[in-house]
């Protein structure tokens, strides 16, 4: 199975991104946060990788760090999460974050992610309570460490830097920064188009 990648980036959809490692381009889907900092198309880049095989397709899942491929493969394990849905939760939240939520039993937190509705949220406690640790060091679950990141993808998809300062201290103002990176995100894109 693979299990990491390292080439460049031949192309980028809503879904993921192509890679091209020597000739032989790969699908990776990746999680929103992921895609939203990647570097431009031509980079060289590395991704941790989980092949999922099913009778009708193999599909590859990408990951910006081991610790959310661990958290990725210990979420597909629940009864009712599969790998789109893995994917969207680590849209919203970083393996980090959402090893917080899961042992601090936060349904809220999780069923503001698309596709999670309470019970969902609740098994997801009871089953991976104790299985995911938050990593040492930073985390980007502090709202410095959040909106570098926010800025960072907003750069990274084509807006200047002058702008994307703008609309970061617009969502700051508003003081609701401890959201799921994907609503920030959504903001951070509604205020530059706004702004044209």
């Amino acid at each position: 199975m693979i299990g990491k990648l390292t080439g460049k980036i031949a192309g980028k959809s809503p879904e993921g991104v192509l890679i091209d490692v020597n000739g032989v381009g790969y699908d990776v889907v990746l999680p929103l946060g992921t895609l939203a900092g990647l570097p431009p198309t031509g980079t060289e880049i590395s991704l941790s990788i989980h092949t999922n095989v099913r009778e009708d397709e193999l599909r590859l899942f990408g990951f910006a760090n081991e610790g959310d491929r661990t958290a990725f493969r210990t979420m597909i394990k629940v009864s009712g999460v599969g790998p789109k849905l893995a994917v969207a939760v680590l849209g919203a939240l970083s393996g980090d974050q959402l090893a917080s939520a899961v042992n601090e039993g936060d349904t809220r937190r999780l069923t503001a992610i698309p596709g999670i509705g309470k019970k969902t949220a609740e098994r997801m406690i009871l089953e991976l309570g104790g299985k995911l640790t938050p990593g040492k060091g930073a985390s980007s679950d502090s709202p410095v460490g959040v909106l570098g990141e926010l800025s960072s993808a907003l750069v990274n998809l084509g807006f200047k830097q002058a702008r994307v300062d703008k609309a970061i201290a617009a969502i700051e103002k508003s003081g609701d920064v401890n959201r799921p990176f994907e609503d920030l995100l959504r903001e951070g894109l509604a205020a530059l188009r706004e702004r044209g």
